[in-house]
Parts: structure tokens; C-alpha cells; sequence
């Protein structure tokens, strides 16, 4: 499968401007988000698995009690790429705002 293309930052700018919830550069997108219970956080979790496993495009996840860190970035491409934005997207509707 071949490496998608790096984002410039031009790119990368105006996708966080249409995702609000998201910050980050051409290294990656991040977002924190706090949920009500641990169990919401983890069926979080789980929702967010079950999109990337249908992407074939994983996030780093990082559960702090009932606070998600999430970064995006392609780890093969070595920054941000478009994959990283329609993943963000995907996790805004799943996560409240």
C-alpha cells in the first residue's frame, strides 16, 4: 500500500480551522475530551477502535480516569496526512463537543 502524502501546513491549518475541537501542526492533530464516567470514556474508546479498525487508521489513545488524549498522525508518512483529518472528523461524531 503506498504512503499517503504528507499535509502542508497550509493543509493542515485549514483542516483544524473546520474541526474546533482538534489543535496540532504538520506532527500531528490532538484533542482532550472529558467524559462524564470512566465507563463513558472507555465505550469511547471502543467506539473509536471500531473506526479505525474500519479505516485500517489507528490513534494514539491515552485514558487518564475519564479523560481522553487522543493524537492522530501517520506514523508512516511522519506527520499529518488526510487520513488523520477524515479520522478526527469520524471521532468529532462520536464524541460530544
Amino acid at each position: 500500500m503506498p504512503r499517503p502524502p504528507l499535509l502542508s501546513p497550509a493543509d493542515v491549518a485549514a483542516a483544524l480551522a473546520e474541526l474546533p475541537h482538534w489543535t496540532g501542526d504538520g506532527d500531528g492533530l490532538h484533542r482532550k475530551v472529558q467524559l462524564p464516567t470512566f465507563r463513558d470514556a472507555v465505550a469511547a474508546i471502543v467506539a473509536i477502535a471500531d473506526v479505525a479498525e474500519e479505516m485500517d487508521h489507528h490513534p494514539d489513545v491515552d485514558l487518564r480516569w475519564r479523560t481522553l488524549h487522543l493524537h492522530l498522525a501517520t506514523h508512516s508518512a511522519g506527520g499529518v496526512t488526510d487520513l488523520d483529518v477524515q479520522l478526527a472528523r469520524r471521532i468529532d461524531a462520536l464524541l460530544p463537543t
